[in-house]
Parts: C-alpha cells; sequence; structure tokens
C-alpha cells in the first residue's frame, strides 16, 4: 500500500496512470463501482491504478461546524481501496487553496504530472471553485488533452442511490444489517490499540482500547465483533463512557477477544461490528457488571456458534 501526499507524486509511477477520483467516505458500494472502473482500465489498457482522494475532508475545511463524523479514517480508506485492487492512494491535501483552484486547473494539474490516461468518477460529482466542475466539463478536457472520461451512475438500493449521508443515518440508528447491505461488509471501527485504565485486567476481561473519536458511532451499548486486523477473531467490545466505573465519561471502546491472550498496544486494529447484544447501561457494582460480562460472552459464544 502507497499513499501519496502531493498531486506532483504522481510523476513517480511509471506508465499511463487510471484514476478514481472522490471523496470516497466509507468505501461503499456506489465508491466501490467507481473504483473497479479504474482497475479494469488499467488491467486492460495497461499502466497504474490510483484513487485520488482529499485529506481533511473537505466539509472539515469549508463548513467545520457542520462537518459529518468520518465513516472511514485516511488510513482505513487506504486499507480498503487495496482490498479492492487499488494498492496506490493519493491524499491531496485540501486547505482553502485547494477548494479556491478552479476545476480545470485541478485537472491540468493532474495531467501535467502523470501520463493520466483515464478519469472515473460518479456521473454526480462536482468539482473545484464553486463546484464549477462536472463530468460533462470532464469529457471537454479528456477530449482536449487525450484521456478518457467514465462516468460510473449511482449504486442503488431498494432505488435509492447509496450514499454516505444514509449510511452515517444507519449507523446512528444501530441499523447494522442495513448499514452493511449499502456498504458490502458489515462496519467496522478502526484506530491504534492505546493505553487505558487496565480495569477489563483486573475483573478478568483483559481490552484493546481502540482510538476511534473521529469515527460515526452506533448507539452506545455491547457489540460483537471480529477484530479482521489480528486473523479476524472473534470478541465483544463495550462502546461508550463506562457509567459503572467512569465519572470522566470519556468515550471508550474496548475490544476483549475470546481465548487469546496477548499484547496489540500501539496496533492499528480494525474490529467489525456484527450484532448488538444490548445497551450500555449503569451496574450497582463491578460484582454485578462481573457477572453481566460472563453473561454477555456466554451470548456472544451461542450467537457466534449460531
Amino acid at each position: 500500500m502507497a499513499i501519496l501526499s502531493t498531486i506532483d507524486a504522481l510523476g513517480s509511477l511509471d506508465g499511463p496512470v487510471h484514476v478514481a477520483i472522490g471523496v470516497f467516505d466509507g468505501v461503499h458500494r456506489g465508491h466501490q463501482a467507481v473504483l473497479q472502473s479504474a482497475r479494469t482500465s488499467a488491467n486492460s489498457t495497461g499502466g497504474n491504478p490510483v484513487v485520488a482522494t482529499f485529506h481533511p475532508h473537505p466539509a472539515e475545511v469549508l463548513a467545520p461546524d457542520k462537518a459529518p463524523k468520518r465513516l472511514t479514517p485516511l488510513s482505513h480508506q487506504a486499507t480498503l481501496f487495496e482490498r479492492q485492487g487499488i494498492e496506490t492512494t493519493l491524499a491531496i491535501p485540501f486547505d482553502r487553496a485547494m477548494a479556491s483552484l478552479t476545476a480545470e486547473a485541478f485537472i491540468e494539474k493532474l495531467n501535467s504530472t502523470c501520463q493520466l490516461a483515464s478519469i472515473h468518477v460518479g456521473t454526480d460529482w462536482a468539482f473545484g471553485k464553486g463546484r464549477h466542475g462536472n463530468l460533462t466539463l470532464l469529457q471537454e478536457l479528456g477530449a482536449e488533452h487525450g484521456f478518457k472520461v467514465h462516468g460510473i451512475a449511482p449504486v442503488l438500493e431498494d432505488d435509492t442511490r447509496i450514499s454516505s449521508t444514509t449510511i452515517r443515518h444507519a449507523i446512528s440508528q444501530g441499523d447494522l444489517a442495513t448499514t452493511e447491505g449499502l456498504l458490502g461488509r458489515p462496519y467496522s471501527l478502526y484506530g491504534e490499540v492505546v493505553h487505558g485504565d487496565h480495569l477489563g485486567r483486573q475483573l478478568g476481561f483483559p481490552t484493546a482500547n481502540l482510538d476511534i473519536a473521529t469515527q460515526a458511532l452506533p448507539p452506545y451499548g455491547v457489540y460483537i465483533v471480529r477484530l479482521i486486523s489480528h486473523e479476524n477473531r472473534p470478541g465483544i467490545a463495550n462502546l461508550g463512557i463506562r457509567p459503572t466505573v467512569s465519572r470522566e465519561q470519556a468515550l471508550r471502546f474496548e475490544v476483549h477477544l475470546l481465548d487469546w491472550e496477548g499484547d496489540l498496544y500501539g496496533q492499528i486494529a480494525e474490529a467489525t461490528l456484527l450484532h448488538q447484544l444490548r445497551p450500555e447501561q449503569r451496574f450497582a457494582g463491578l460484582p454485578e457488571l462481573r457477572e453481566q460480562i460472563d453473561r454477555d460472552l456466554s451470548q456472544a459464544r451461542e450467537w457466534l456458534d449460531a
């Protein structure tokens, strides 16, 4: 996996470049159709499939008070792009200067730095200053500069366009089944394993505490998960503020892996959310909490066996 941080870095690639362009937050089924178009072009005509996205999310620069929580942080996006068969990600730095760049200037910059063979976008993609750029303009620029343009129609689910906004809503409602259907995979939380207060170990249930502060979250509760970044191991996770043991009300996402012992500190982990066992709740004390965790583990094993 390679993550390029400037458009000029495209010049380091040998051969033609076939680039899928978009924000791609979530890398959902609609995004995947655009990615596969770029990959197919590269495979059939030769060259390098590349995903060009923007970091940070444009909304975080243009309207930070309205910016949505991310479905996929950049490093997670790059991992998901690689699973789609595209190993090179161009993370274009997005700032006010980039936002003021005209659509024509943006495409000319891309074209001047590499052997641009094709561009792949959703048919409704808009870009450049004032969102002036669209598929028609891209096709005109392609005819002028000699690259092909592929517009990919939105992917529909029950006659409704799949979008990151729709997926965020489903996640916020705890609708994991709908979320999985729109993404084409279970929703996952992704982050570095950081140190907590080690209370889980004291209770007899050691946990990996993932830093997931920037991501869109389902309702607080206990979930059955798989840590797919670590041998696809099953476990349970508590997402929430731990009202029984903490007065800080700091958000935590703590994963306990079934039948496993080890140290994950400092590693990047990806935990897929499979099923919610129960909402987060306050218990009278640690003995009651420990008993409930035992019940949670038994229910998780039964669900996984089924």
